[in-house]
């Protein structure tokens, strides 16, 4: 995304939505990533919004700091800048790589790797206490794993009629892959989505999407009954859970690359300049939100049941989302000179925002009941992936390219 004009689509970023799907393609059976030996050393904090240049002693960014990192560690990471390749859970903080690796997260030492790691550009998806991965082995299979260990507790195979088959949603029962289907000369013009059973790894059901549509570039929630996804094509989709029934499904004219998030019986999904709420039950329209002039939408995300969105403009929202009714509104990025965030997370009183690729953007710390801008974070490197984040809920982790950051809240 790094900076974006209006009407403008981003390269950067179809390349990392695409990038998961071209990577399974282009690197085939016995791809793997390099480990980099676990180096601690100190990160460089940003100097806005206050102006220091030396990073505080500890805390979280005392008098408008940055903070400094209570770790830093390189790590072996491999990402397109979803927000689903890194991930806090069971006292591990863990991002998409090959060999993929946990790393304790009061410390930064690893704990367990998986040598053929996560599939590049596949979600690291959690349900009821299990981490589920696209294998690395590129053999067709999806894997659960104990977050805690590392240990492989679950398996789902779709056939081998079937080709690369990679989770994209999961919840308590059941674990929802979307996978080529194969024809007898071992090509691939259509695609299937499917639900496996979280407990024996068997098929519940099966669905061959629409000739046209593509198996890269898809995000994925689940609520309810209901399954929502969109893809490359702009088509927003709702399905049963129960028996993959299509509930309704249509176009949408723009979607910033299929970002949406859901709440309460709500899909909520920016369109340019508009901000919309449909309802999960029959796409019916209950709310719209236009942004400013000249300015569109980013990626939305509920957190702790507030709506969070920047545009263009660098101007962040806090929402109803039940509504679409403003909290607050906050400029205080624009005025700093940080750029668009993308991801949230919130950490005791902070929202912590991070930005796409952007050599002035970093982590951007807010408060969360007034929007006001408490510290933000680079670490100078100038590496050109984006910014990922991630939180236990005592510290905010930063992976930036092959960096890891463990951040004080």
């Amino acid at each position: 995304m790094a900076k974006t004009t209006v009407g403008g689509a981003s390269r950067r970023r179809v390349l990392r939505l695409a990038g998961g799907g071209l990577a399974l393609a282009a690197l085939g059976a016995g791809a793997a990533g390099c480990r980099e030996d676990d180096v601690d050393e100190p990160a460089a904090g940003g100097d806005k919004p206050a102006g220091s240049k030396e990073p505080s002693a500890g805390g979280g960014g005392e008098d408008g700091k940055a903070p400094k990192a209570l770790w830093s560690q390189s790590v072996p990471a491999e990402t397109y800048g979803d927000n689903d390749e890194l991930v806090a859970v069971a006292g591990m903080v863990i991002a998409s790589g090959s060999p993929l690796s946990a790393r304790d997260a009061a410390t930064g030492k690893e704990r367990w790797s998986l040598p053929d790691g996560a599939a590049p550009g596949a979600p690291l998806l959690l349900g009821d206490g299990t981490l589920y991965l696209a294998s690395g082995k590129y053999d067709g299979t999806v894997s659960g794993y104990d977050p805690a260990t590392g240990k492989e507790t679950w398996q789902g195979r779709l056939g081998k009629e079937y080709r690369q088959p990679r989770p994209i949603a999961v919840d308590a029962r059941q674990v929802y892959v979307v996978a080529e289907i194969l024809e007898k000369d071992n090509s691939s013009h259509t695609n299937l989505i499917a639900a496996l059973d979280a407990g024996s790894g068997k098929i519940v059901w099966s669905e061959q999407r629409d000739l046209g549509t593509e198996q890269n570039g898809i995000h994925a929630a689940v609520q309810g009954r209901h399954l929502v996804y969109t893809d490359f094509k702009k088509n927003l989709t709702v399905r049963d859970t129960s028996t993959g029934r299509q509930v309704w499904t249509q176009k949408t004219d723009k979607t910033n690359y299929g970002f949406f998030t859901v709440h309460e019986g709500l899909v909520i999904v920016p369109q340019g300049e508009r901000l919309q709420a449909f309802t999960l039950a029959d796409g019916a329209r209950k709310w719209s939100v236009k942004a400013g002039h000249l300015t569109v939408f980013k990626e939305p995300a509920v957190v702790d049941g507030v709506l969070y969105i920047a545009d263009t403009a660098r101007t962040v929202r806090a929402l109803d989302p039940a509504t679409g009714k403003e909290i607050w509104q906050s400029k205080a990025l624009a005025e700093a000179g940080f750029q668009v965030p993308r991801q949230y997370v919130k950490a005791g009183k902070l929202l912590c925002a991070a930005t796409d690729l952007d050599k002035d953007g970093g982590v951007a710390a807010l408060d969360a009941a007034t929007g006001e801008l408490r510290w933000t974070f680079n670490d100078g490197t100038g590496d050109h992936h984006s910014w990922l984040v991630a939180t236990d809920g005592k510290r905010v982790f930063a992976l930036h390219g092959k960096k890891l950051h463990a951040l004080p809240v």
